[in-house]
């Protein structure tokens, strides 16, 4: 009987702990929805280093109708050419596991029709996740960290990029309540980078 009942304790507390440790991860996936969503400058560190462009950067949720994911839409340009961006991406946040998170990236159709549509995300409502193209081995899988704060990469070499004769490219990313910094960078067949900061990531400040 003292058997039996041992048995079912150990049973109902890792129960327990399975079901508060879903529920934190789900809080945690809301608050890097959260802190990934707004609008994103790095004119701070470009006046300190002229080595990094001014760039702004905006994301914005999308379809928040579908309940059981999290969709970002997301523009990059120079401070000097908003209105010609030259990265526009969707990204599917979710969890990753027990402990982990990722986000998923995708190309959309004829992107120069949605330049802008972060001031208006309910234009996607025309757009499909079934019309998207993803970009396979481009995924960025996040970690929380003991201080807090999100921080995570690419992995492997499975994210092509054909860009200044690169054969694939990289991401590391961290990520805060204010800050999101980036460190993109792409890498020709002999593992020699070819584009992208090289001094560290980009450090976009939440406006």
């Amino acid at each position: 009987m003292r058997i039996a009942v041992l048995i079912l304790v150990i049973f109902n507390l890792a129960g327990t702990q399975a079901f508060g440790q879903k529920k934190t991860s789900g809080k945690e996936l809301k608050l890097l929805v959260k802190w990934m969503t707004g609008d994103f400058s790095s004119k701070a560190q470009s006046v300190r280093d002229s080595d990094f462009f001014d760039i702004r950067l905006h994301i914005r949720p999308i379809w928040k109708s579908d309940k059981s994911n999290h969709w970002l839409y997301v523009e990059q340009a120079t401070a000097a050419a908003e209105n010609k961006p030259y990265r526009q991406r969707i990204y599917k946040v979710e969890k990753d596991g027990d402990q982990g998170y990722k986000s998923i990236v995708y190309t959309l159709p004829e992107p120069e029709k949605w330049v802008g549509s972060y001031k208006n995300p309910a234009v996607f409502n025309t757009l499909k996740p079934k019309d998207l193209t993803l970009r396979d081995g481009c995924t960025v899988y996040l970690q929380r960290t003991k201080e807090g704060t999100f921080t995570g990469a690419t992995k492997g070499q499975g994210c092509e990029s054909t860009i200044r004769g690169a054969k694939y490219a990289g991401s590391k990313v961290t990520i805060t309540a204010k800050m999101l910094s980036s460190w993109d960078q792409g890498f020709n067949e002999k593992g020699e980078q070819v584009w992208g900061a090289t001094k560290g990531g980009y450090e976009f400040v939440k406006m």
